[in-house]
């Protein structure tokens, strides 16, 4: 196997960097609306996703259950009670059931919820989880209005245009986190402090006016230059 280092740290960072960087350039040079946007990823992303053969490659992740484990659970860390989830991105519904029973081994009770912009992908998530197909919902995050509100909400930004990363922020915290919940932002991947050359993703955050209440982080599983990394928000 190469060794990790030999990727460029963008592509470490994010397997989908170009089409993210394509479309984030189109999108402020007035080539494509915001609904273009989203769904020139869904057009790459869905069909990916949909052509994994377990459920962690559905949900976009390339490696073994340890490496999954090591990426995804200090979500868990966000977590100081029992209450319900909403997975915002859920794809094949994995990160519902992995926090549960991650959360489980720490004596915190989560009931998991989904939402996914691809109806292929919550039509996966349902046929995965039948018992929990009614929980598993369609649309975008950035303006959906959700049938209940819910104690935690996790979502990523990366998959957002960069315009409109601290409107979907509001909107969660103002629509669809419950009071005196969280909203949880990751897991996502980001330098070690001594090659960082811009703000942390926190530090962006707190400039659009929010206060970032708590985070966790971990190594990366086979990039020394990276960590895995999640905040939270409270409600």
């Amino acid at each position: 196997m190469n060794d990790a280092r030999e990727q460029p740290i963008e592509y470490a960072r994010n397997r989908a960097h170009d089409l993210l960087a394509n479309a984030e350039a189109d999108l402020a040079a007035g080539r494509i609306t915001e609904a273009q946007y989203y769904n020139r990823g869904d057009a790459v992303i869905t069909p990916a996703y949909l052509a994994g053969d377990n459920p962690r490659s559905q949900s976009g992740h390339s490696g073994d259950e340890d490496h999954w484990r090591v990426a995804r659970s200090h979500i868990c860390d966000a977590f100081h009670r029992s209450g319900t989830f909403l997975d915002v991105g859920c794809a094949s519904g994995y990160l519902m059931e992995s926090v549960r029973r991650w959360a489980a081994a720490s004596g915190v009770d989560i009931e998991p919820h989904g939402l996914d912009l691809s109806p292929q992908l919550a039509d996966l998530a349902r046929r995965r989880l039948p018992h929990w197909a009614h929980r598993i919902h369609t649309g975008n995050a950035i303006d959906w209005l959700p049938p209940q509100r819910y104690d935690f909400v996790r979502t990523g930004l990366e998959y957002v245009p960069q315009r409109r990363r601290a409107d979907l922020l509001r909107h969660l915290l103002d629509h669809v986190v419950a009071p005196g919940g969280r909203l949880i932002v990751g897991s996502f991947s980001e330098e070690v402090p001594a090659l960082l050359s811009g703000p942390t993703l926190a530090q962006q955050i707190v400039t659009w006016g929010f206060v970032v209440n708590g985070h966790a982080e971990r190594p990366h599983y086979h990039d020394e230059r990276l960590l895995y990394r999640s905040l939270w928000i409270d409600g």
